[in-house]
């Protein structure tokens, strides 16, 4: 039996959780909210500051009490809360080299007490991926590492951190993203592996992050043919019902990735991604990122609603997404609630004056150095050159990178040159005469140009020391530093071991 109209619009907008443009609510979403939207998600685009997104966030609730409020925070590299900063804490990867979980959960909470303090309810992260092939272009620092017994327990103490903070966390990219070269923002990966190895490898992170309490999963749009050989994760009863469900026992809410990507939407078109998807077992539609307007949001409800009226989709279905929703807005004003204070970080004993944010604690420990210990500090004011590889979809472009101006901040004086593929000179040392030199990559292993230009950098100036502020897969030069993260805590971290001040 259909419902009325008036319920089932309210029905498909309870679903969808969509963007918006602005920093505070837009007419159309308070409009909605009164409607039964049940949620909204954030981006860069919406966010100046805590106290900012605090005001929004009060607005929105001023229309409707329960809504969810999601952002896209991983902190580390991905980050919408300081993008115009970078961020005040290391990602996953950094994460992962300590290995120290008490102090991931301890980051984790740092950022869910700071995301529950604005209004935040949901936050997508932690990544559970495993970063099996260093040649990823989309996961890499954004998974705490290639082996699944560490990815499992660090996205556990994660989750667990960020929600004894008062926040939802939502494991992703299910049933995981480490292994293609392949970017599903752009077209559908394909992740080869057999059942076995799905169980050791992908699969292991998510079952913790289960047992852990995880309120939600980001489905991958991913084609996995050892799961389902017809369809991607995103639009799989196979794998959003018989395993997530059925074999894993989660119970919260299935959120998509960005519907719009070209993954899903190449072959499905827009609308049709989203009607499969909650027909699969998705129970909130994640959109906005690309498409964050009234006409879009519309567009969607309308053809979920047309889906239902046409029998493609059950209401039962719709209906139980919709309530799952419900369930985890409820959880999420206890969870505010009941939020405890930040405990002492994990680390040495100091003075509470001396003590480091937690994020600066985790991104010094994370720093690792290879080679002679003699490069180092720095002589004087260096001559920093930093290889600029194109931008990783998933993170700003806005978003600054870097280690000149954290160097230049201890060693006044210090200059910075950046080099994109087109730009980069034969010698992109020239310039550089009497003055310590410093090579900053991101990635060196995975992009030809910038290991042909540090090669000829090394050649002609063998002293020099190279940052690696991505994967460190490949290590070169006699003093090599990895961060394992490009965030601002990491560029201070990293600095601080050039100049001998950490």
């Amino acid at each position: 039996m259909t419902a009325p109209n008036s319920a089932l619009t309210a029905l498909a907008a309870a679903v969808l959780q969509p963007g918006f443009v602005g920093t505070t609510p837009p007419p159309w979403v308070c409009r909605w909210l009164d409607e039964g939207l049940g949620s909204v998600v954030l981006f860069a685009r919406n966010i100046v500051d805590g106290a900012q997104v605090a005001q929004l966030t009060a607005a929105l609730r001023s229309v409707r009490p329960d809504v969810l409020v999601a952002v896209d925070e991983e902190a580390g590299d991905v980050t919408r809360f300081e993008s115009a900063r970078g961020s005040s804490r290391p990602g996953n990867l950094a994460l992962g080299v300590v290995d120290d979980p008490a102090l991931t959960e301890a980051v984790a909470h740092d950022l869910g007490t700071e995301l529950a303090a604005a209004g935040v309810t949901l936050n997508y992260a932690p990544d559970a991926d495993v970063n099996a092939d260093p040649g990823n272009p989309v996961i890499g620092v954004r998974a705490f590492g290639a082996d699944p017994a560490l990815v499992a327990r660090h996205t556990a103490a994660w989750v667990r951190g960020l929600q004894a903070g008062g926040v939802a966390a939502c494991a992703k990219h299910f049933p995981g993203h480490g292994d293609t070269r392949v970017d599903s923002h752009h077209d559908l990966p394909t992740i080869h592996a057999d059942r076995a190895r799905l169980e050791r490898t992908e699969l292991l992170p998510f079952r913790a992050a289960v047992a852990a309490g995880v309120q939600a999963v980001m489905t991958g749009h991913l084609l996995v043919p050892a799961l389902d050989p017809a369809l991607p994760a995103t639009l799989s009863r196979r794998i959003l019902g018989t395993l997530l469900r059925d074999e894993l026992g989660f119970e919260g809410v299935v959120v998509t990735d960005a519907i719009e990507m070209q993954a899903v939407t190449r072959r499905y078109g827009f609308a049709g991604a989203a009607v499969r998807a909650l027909a699969a077992g998705a129970d909130a539609i994640c959109v906005g990122g690309e498409h964050a307007d009234e006409e879009t949001a519309r567009h969607l409800r309308d053809a979920i609603v047309a889906a239902v009226v046409a029998g493609e989709l059950p209401e039962e279905r719709l209906a139980e997404a919709a309530k799952r929703v419900g369930h985890l807005a409820a959880w999420s004003a206890t969870a505010r609630a009941r939020r405890r204070p930040p405990a002492v970080h994990p680390g040495p004993a100091t003075a509470p004056a001396d003590r480091a944010p937690v994020g600066l604690t985790a991104a010094r420990r994370a720093v690792r150095v290879t080679g002679a210990p003699d490069g180092l500090p720095l002589a004087g004011a260096a001559h920093v050159v930093e290889f600029e590889p194109p931008c990783n979809i998933a993170i700003g472009p806005e978003t600054p990178w870097g280690i000149g101006v954290a160097l230049a901040e201890l060693l006044p004086g210090t200059r910075t040159v950046r080099f994109t593929e087109a730009e980069v000179p034969f010698d992109p040392t020239a310039g550089a005469a009497g003055r310590p030199v410093v090579l900053v990559v991101r990635d060196l292993h995975r992009h030809r140009w910038m290991g042909a230009a540090v090669g000829r950098a090394l050649a002609a100036r063998p002293d020099a020391v190279v940052v690696e502020l991505g994967v460190p897969a490949l290590v070169v030069g006699g003093v090599h530093l990895a961060t394992h993260g490009a965030t601002r805590v990491s560029a201070r971290a990293a600095a601080e071991l050039l100049t001998g001040t950490a």
